[in-house]
């Protein structure tokens, strides 16, 4: 069996075809994976009501060479963190949405506030291009928000929410481009190595990252943020919330820089937008 196969997963996908005995272990495994993962064979034996050979060949059924095998794909599904196995509180339904995204907004305004911000906009402003690197599902899509909104303001930015491409990328760059990395974790191993390769021929790397990340580290300027994920996996990521507000800082920054500029290109941008769909003077630009 592979060692990337999630061993829950595959009990629950194979309770079908187990015998009877076998499946009162596979219950015993949902209702105390602790005791499964630590206790003897005699003991998990004794706890479900069957004999030791059957806990062996549950073992076996469900993928694992033997009970030991069995023991350490537990431990590592406990890993990954006891919230991917047991239900949490809802708490409040939709209003925890909302909830969580203040305290992330809240937990981020002063670090970010006291980080080297001026620094950033500085590199940014004087960029030749601006290459926006990101990966995975948060960090792709706030990569293409950060070109939407700079390339409003007439910048040349362009963003690339893939894995491999950045790395090519990167070892095209000049010293006069200027490389921005979004990373939650900061240790997404391409987008590392790509700040790396970018900074080796002479392209400036600010990241927006978690602190004392590699990523950080292999930055110009590291942009700090930081997400607790609660134990309700099944709200999406709010760490989102916190790469966008420090891409919206970023662009109003660069904007009020060049306020006559950013002024006409947005008014541009909205007759187009306005003769293409019509509506009112407070429709959105281009979101």
């Amino acid at each position: 069996m592979s060692e990337q196969i999630d061993i829950l997963s595959r009990i629950t996908a194979c309770a079908g075809s187990l015998s009877e005995s076998e499946r009162k272990v596979a219950e015993l495994v949902f209702e105390d994976i602790d005791l499964i993962s630590e206790a003897s064979i005699t003991d998990i034996a004794r706890r479900a009501g069957v004999s030791e050979a059957t806990v062996t060949r549950f073992a076996r059924s469900v993928g694992c060479s033997n009970v030991r095998d069995l023991k350490t794909r537990l431990t590592r599904a406990l890993a990954a963190g006891r919230r991917f196995i047991q239900d949490a509180d809802p708490a409040d339904g939709p209003g925890v949405v909302y909830d969580i995204a203040t305290q992330t907004l809240a937990t981020n305004r002063e670090l970010l506030l006291q980080a080297d911000i001026a620094g950033a906009v500085e590199r940014l402003d004087k960029a030749r291009q601006i290459l926006v690197f990101g990966s995975g599902g948060g960090s792709s899509v706030m990569c293409q928000e950060f070109q939407f909104r700079l390339v409003r303001l007439g910048y040349a930015v362009s963003a690339y929410p893939q894995s491999l491409l950045p790395r090519m990328v990167a070892s095209t760059l000049d010293p006069e481009d200027v490389v921005v990395v979004l990373s939650v974790s900061g240790y997404t191993p391409e987008m590392v190595e790509s700040a790396r390769i970018a900074r080796q021929y002479g392209a400036e790397v600010i990241a927006i990252t978690a602190i004392g990340s590699p990523l950080a580290a292999s930055a110009d300027v590291a942009l700090p943020i930081v997400t607790r994920e609660t134990d309700l996996i099944h709200h999406p990521s709010a760490s989102r919330y916190a790469l966008m507000a420090a891409i919206d800082v970023l662009a109003l920054e660069l904007a009020m820089r060049h306020r006559d500029r950013a002024r006409d290109k947005l008014r541009r941008l909205k007759i187009t937008l306005d003769a293409h769909r019509g509506g009112d003077d407070r429709q959105p630009l281009g979101d």
